[in-house]
């Protein structure tokens, strides 16, 4: 049986990246996903005034490219990867159909079901994901936290990601997510995302 040591370990080695990436949750909208510990941190209104504004449902639709890394407790790169992203929105509820392609030539796939909810707020499921991913946006940023069913040497463990993404501008936002398992932190995702907006000439870019 291994021991808490030898666990972080292996998870922090054998995880798959997050999206939406990841993919913002205050106080009151986490508590439903039971991800927020009572430490002190940066909290989303801290974000009200920067701009660009996040209109989330207008970054994420059509394809976003997104390339990142994951680092584990040490700092070391241990898993490099590219997301081709599908974003479809009707209405309040969206699809996020994400690709993955990590630097070992893996691949795989996470599709995200959103609904927009008032106050800027925004709750999620995907089949990896154990139970609701809820969220929301202030400003130029969104935080996103869930939990995530990984499998790791047989067995499926449950850890949680809180993901912090920032609109730099009208094509650009950088993500950063901390991975967490027993109020342990594992390792971090970091991500830059691009979205294809028409160019001059209609041409995607």
């Amino acid at each position: 049986m291994m021991n808490r040591r030898q666990y972080l370990q292996r998870v922090s080695q054998g995880v798959a990246a997050p999206l939406l990436l990841r993919t913002s949750g205050l106080a009151a909208l986490s508590a439903g996903a039971g991800l927020l510990s009572g430490c002190a941190g940066p909290q989303l209104s801290d974000y009200a005034a920067q701009t660009p504004v996040l209109d989330l449902r207008t970054y994420f639709n059509g394809i976003v490219d997104a390339w990142g890394v994951f680092t584990d407790r040490s700092g070391r790169v241990v898993k490099r990867f590219k997301v081709v992203m599908d974003c479809q929105w009707q209405g309040d509820e969206g699809v996020l159909d994400e690709a993955f392609t990590y630097s070992d030539g893996t691949q795989q796939r996470r599709i995200w079901k959103l609904k927009a909810l008032p106050n800027g707020r925004y709750e999620g499921r995907a089949d990896d994901v154990v139970g609701m991913a809820a969220g929301g946006v202030s400003g130029n940023t969104f935080r996103w936290q869930y939990t995530l069913a990984l499998p790791v040497d047989g067995t499926v463990w449950e850890v949680q990601f809180d993901d912090w993404m920032y609109l730099m501008d009208e094509q650009v936002m950088m993500n950063k997510a901390v991975m967490r398992k027993w109020g342990v932190t594992l390792g971090e995702v970091t991500l830059s995302f691009k979205r294809r907006v028409p160019n001059a000439s209609g041409r995607v870019s």
